[in-house]
């Protein structure tokens, strides 16, 4: 039986330890023939590789090329003009043995064209995958059959050039979201320990009462409007009056947890904590429910946040308050807010997008601006840094992000349009680093 590469599904699950049937090993970091693995009283064999092991459990990479063929060898998957959309979705609940939650989910993904990262632990669970919409919309609905999952706030994207994601990742992760020393130890299950949701319709109202009141509530309360993303996510797209985050990753945000002297720029240093509203926001709401409770902790009392994150407020509201794109953690890295409208999977191919303001948005290297809100990362292999770059910058630094890394060993070629870097094995053994640019 022959599957095409395209049509592969890598897929990393834990498992807890169970008896081999069989197995066949060279190394630990070669591949191995797993055989017979008992899931739901069904037996079947993965090539897989061993990625860690403790005690307790081993993690496998599984890549998995029998779900594409179903009876008489047939493909199972023809997605030949079929509309693909991205999902995104997340819940706090308590899940009492997340590796028999798995083994539930991965028995119904296993024949599904879906790909992703989908996350869950003893807290809950945290996904953003594509797929063509039958599949993608058929794990939803299973999913919403669990009584814990019923009422679900889902967010859905076009994804129009196919997989927004290059494999499927089912695993039992420590933390949700990735967070300096883990999230485990937030009382994340206990709702009034995190922010107060605001429906999209309660927050437009709010920012304009910040908007007309400069800086306070319509209450006379003071008010601060706090983006929980990165600075690079804030650089395509913003909230009206809301600070860029000096954050380049969500592990290392602070905001409220230093001094002055440490970190003078902090828009919570020196609040009342009692009398201040804090209005914080992200792009889907996991990041914002999570820090909310670390703020909690600190003693913040009137924190807020918006429900679905700014993805479900561009679908109810559009782009009131709002200016730019929205930057996504997936090979699209940039929406249009039309991209959310409620009709958008549908409208996607036929209907020219509205354009956007990019007045605000500048060049990282020249401060220029830019007419495209759309990342690139720097052809440095060990830089790699996400930035915006105007034509002319591009050109000039060969589509680094500065001087030193022109000189780069692993020095990748400049990409045209929205493609995304491969593997450095791509380009290690070519000419293509030395060649001109187009």
């Amino acid at each position: 039986m022959r599957v095409s590469p395209a049509a592969m599904l890598s897929v990393s699950l834990t498992i807890p330890l169970l008896p081999l049937a069989s197995t066949k090993t060279r190394s630990s970091d070669q591949s191995f023939l797993f055989k017979q693995y008992a899931l739901n009283y069904q037996s079947f064999s993965r090539p897989g590789r061993l990625v860690s092991e403790n005690t307790s459990r081993r993690r496998w990479t599984f890549s998995c090329k029998c779900r594409n063929r179903g009876r008489n060898n047939h493909s199972k998957f023809d997605d030949e003009g079929e509309d693909f959309i991205a999902v995104n979705f997340y819940r706090f609940v308590s899940i009492g043995d997340p590796e028999a939650e798995i083994e539930k989910h991965f028995s119904f993904l296993k024949d599904l064209n879906i790909r992703g990262r989908i996350y869950l632990n003893e807290q809950g669970i945290n996904a953003q995958y594509s797929g063509p919409s039958k599949d993608a919309l058929a794990y939803v609905e299973w999913l919403k059959e669990d009584d814990r999952f019923s009422d679900l706030l889902v967010q859905i994207s076009p994804a129009i050039n196919g997989h927004a994601f290059p494999k499927l990742k089912l695993q039992n992760k420590p933390s949700l979201v990735q967070y300096e020393g883990g999230i485990s130890h937030l009382p994340l299950l206990d709702p009034p320990m995190r922010a107060q949701p605001l429906e999209p319709s309660e927050w437009k109202r709010k920012l304009n009462d910040l908007t007309d009141d400069d800086g306070a509530s319509s209450s006379g309360r003071s008010c601060i409007l706090l983006d929980v993303r990165n600075g690079y996510e804030w650089d395509v797209g913003h909230f009206h009056g809301a600070p860029r985050p000096e954050v380049d990753c969500f592990r290392n945000t602070s905001f409220g947890l230093s001094d002055e002297k440490e970190a003078p720029s902090d828009p919570l240093i020196n609040v009342d904590k009692e009398k201040t509203d804090i209005l914080m926001y992200c792009t889907g709401g996991i990041r914002c429910d999570v820090y909310s409770a670390v703020l909690r902790q600190r003693g913040f009392k009137n924190l807020y946040t918006l429900k679905g994150g700014v993805s479900h407020y561009l679908k109810e509201e559009g782009t009131a308050e709002w200016v730019g794109n929205l930057f996504v953690f997936d090979s699209r890295l940039s929406l249009p807010p039309a991209t959310y409208g409620n009709n958008a999977v549908d409208e996607a191919r036929e209907t020219p997008l509205t354009p956007v303001d990019t007045s605000f948005a500048r060049c990282y290297i020249c401060d220029s601006q830019i007419q495209e809100l759309r990342h690139r990362n720097c052809a440095n292999l060990d830089c790699n840094r996400l930035f915006l770059c105007c034509a002319e910058c591009v050109v000039n630094l060969k589509g680094c992000c500065c001087s030193n890394c022109i000189t780069a060993p692993r020095l990748r070629p400049v990409l045209q349009g929205v493609k995304r870097y491969e593997k450095w094995h791509v380009y290690r053994d070519s000419e293509v680093q030395n060649a001109p640019l187009a």
